[in-house]
């Protein structure tokens, strides 16, 4: 038994006659009955009741028809979720990302993903750049936006850049430093600074510390929290000089707090990552997106709403 004989079977019993089912199939009525009995030799029941006037359904047939109805609709659900699937149209997508540096971005791109795939499941996990690679690594998130780490070339992922995002400080409205028409490095020799923990975060924290030793002074670091938050609220509290990149100013950051720009700009970059060898198609049409998003500026336009 194949399709082609419950499709066959199908025509005549809701025609109820075989010359009508074969032109509504576009085969010729012998090839038609010949297909009804064969199904109904492997059965080994009769189906359809026929002479050379009327055609009727046994209570077997019947049954077949009500059941064929829901088997052929069921199997064409399902080639046409086949089909959505290798679109990219319908699956699962398991996102990783950072905080912050997404915060203001993430909502917007996830919404407009939902609107062009509605039916692809979005799982959202936020951890530390290093948790994100290696969940990538592992198969365990399908894309992440995150920090590059160093060494993640030995990973075989792919990564695509978003931004480089500029560091600089975080200084209460009536810090000093807000006098300054231009701040730099070496200005910061004598601060107590409050920076995200490196188990946080290892490129930023590195790239801080490499600024400083550039600028020829290791920095008096006082508090490394966990949390982004934890050293915003360090900074109002006037415990010292947060760093953190402009994205965390273009967040959630607390009115009586200010974001300075430092001179020479150092940056972090924010990238896309990728599996290449679990490249799936929810992957393709997640990381199409973004990279139509930026194009258009659409993603760093979001920043700056």
């Amino acid at each position: 038994m194949d399709l082609r004989h419950l499709r066959y079977f199908q025509a005549v019993a809701e025609e109820l006659s075989f010359s009508r089912a074969s032109r509504r199939l576009y085969i010729a009525q012998p090839a038609l009955s010949r297909a009804v009995q064969e199904l109904e030799h492997e059965l080994g029941i009769r189906l359809i009741e026929r002479d050379r006037r009327t055609v009727a359904l046994t209570p077997a047939g019947t049954v077949l028809l009500h059941e064929t109805a829901l088997l052929l609709e069921r199997f064409e659900e399902s080639i046409r979720r086949v089909r959505r699937t290798a679109l990219g149209e319908e699956g699962e997508l398991r996102l990783g990302y950072i905080g912050p540096p997404t915060q203001r971005f993430l909502g917007r791109l996830l919404h407009d993903f939902r609107h062009r795939y509605p039916n692809v499941s979005v799982h959202l996990e936020e951890r530390t750049p290093e948790r994100v690679w290696e969940m990538v690594a592992k198969g365990r998130l399908s894309v992440a936006l995150t920090r590059p780490l160093p060494g993640q070339g030995g990973r075989a992922l792919e990564t695509l850049l978003l931004r480089n995002e500029p560091l600089g400080i975080v200084v209460p409205k009536h810090h000093r430093l807000m006098q300054e028409e231009a701040v730099t490095w070496e200005m910061l020799a004598q601060e107590s600074l409050i920076v995200l923990a490196r188990r946080e975060g290892v490129g930023l924290h590195d790239e801080i510390l490499a600024a400083c030793r550039a600028a020829g002074f290791t920095p008096k670091i006082a508090y490394s929290p966990s949390l982004m938050g934890t050293v915003l609220s360090y900074v109002e509290a006037g415990a010292g000089v947060g760093i953190a990149t402009d994205s965390v100013a273009a967040s959630s950051m607390p009115s009586a707090l200010r974001f300075l720009p430092v001179t020479p700009e150092k940056t972090v970059p924010l990238v896309l990552v990728w599996n290449p060898e679990d490249d799936s198609p929810t992957v393709q049409a997640f990381r199409g997106l973004v990279s139509e998003w930026l194009s258009g500026g659409k993603l760093w336009q979001t920043m700056s709403d």
